[in-house]
C-alpha cells in the first residue's frame, strides 16, 4: 500500500501533465481488472534492483520474486510509459495467475520449441497491454507511434536477476497486430494465442 502512495505522490509531483496522467490511468485500469497487481517504485537505478542490470531494459523491469515494477526517476512522463507499464502489468497477470508458470514447464518439456513459446508469451503481453490501454479511456494507438523498434525485446521481467533473462523478439508487425488486438477486444480473456489459452486469466478478474 506505501509504495502505491508513492506512485501517486509522484504523478501528484509532476502535476498530471503529459503522458503522468495516462500512466495513472493504466494503473488504475489493470487494478480494475486483476487482483495482485504489482506495487510501483520509482528508482533512481533500474540496474540496482532485482538484477537489473544491463542488458536488462534500463527504463521499467517487473520483479516476480517481489511483485515490484520498477520505474526510472522521470520515465513516468514519456510517451512510451502508458504502454510500458501496460506491458509490465501484462506480465504480472500471466505470472500471478499461471500462465507464466505453465509456459516454463511447455519450454522445459519442449526446449527445442522455446523460442515459438516464448513469442506466444509475449503475444499475449501485448494483447493484454492493448486491454488496458482501453479500459484506461486512451485513445486507440499502434506501437509504431510509439517506438521506432521492437519494444522490449531485452530481459525485462523475471524472479532475477533479470539482467540473465532471454532476450525475445517476435518482431515489430506482431507486437503491435497483437497491441491492437487487445484494444479491439478490451477483455483479456479474449487474449488466448495459438496454445497459451487465456483462460487462468480468470481466476484473477475481479
Amino acid at each position: 500500500m506505501m509504495l502505491k502512495f508513492v506512485l501517486n505522490a509522484v504523478l501528484l509531483l509532476l502535476g498530471a501533465v503529459g503522458f503522468a496522467d495516462d500512466v495513472r490511468k493504466v494503473d488504475k485500469a489493470a487494478r480494475s481488472l486483476f487482483t495482485e497487481m504489482p506495487q510501483i517504485e520509482e528508482v533512481s537505478d533500474i540496474a540496482a534492483h532485482c538484477g537489473a542490470r544491463k542488458p536488462a531494459n534500463q527504463s521499467i523491469v517487473y520483479c516476480t520474486r517481489n511483485n515490484t515494477v520498477y520505474i526510472a526517476a522521470m520515465f513516468w512522463d514519456a510517451p512510451q510509459a502508458p504502454y510500458a507499464l501496460a506491458h509490465m502489468f501484462g506480465h504480472a497477470a500471466q505470472v500471478r495467475h499461471g500462465i507464466a508458470d505453465l509456459a516454463l514447464s511447455q519450454i522445459r518439456q519442449r526446449p527445442d520449441e522455446e523460442k515459438q513459446l516464448r513469442g506466444l508469451v509475449e503475444r499475449q503481453v501485448h494483447c493484454l497491454a492493448g486491454v488496458y490501454y482501453a479500459k484506461a479511456g486512451l485513445k486507440r494507438t499502434g506501437l509504431l507511434s510509439l517506438y521506432d523498434r521492437e519494444p522490449f525485446t531485452e530481459p525485462h521481467w523475471g524472479r532475477g536477476p533479470i539482467s540473465a533473462g532471454p532476450a525475445v523478439s517476435i518482431g515489430m508487425e506482431a507486437a503491435n497486430e497483437w497491441f491492437q488486438n487487445g484494444q479491439r477486444f478490451k477483455d483479456p480473456l479474449k487474449c488466448s494465442v495459438g496454445e497459451l489459452s487465456a483462460e487462468r486469466l480468470g481466476r484473477g478478474l475481479r
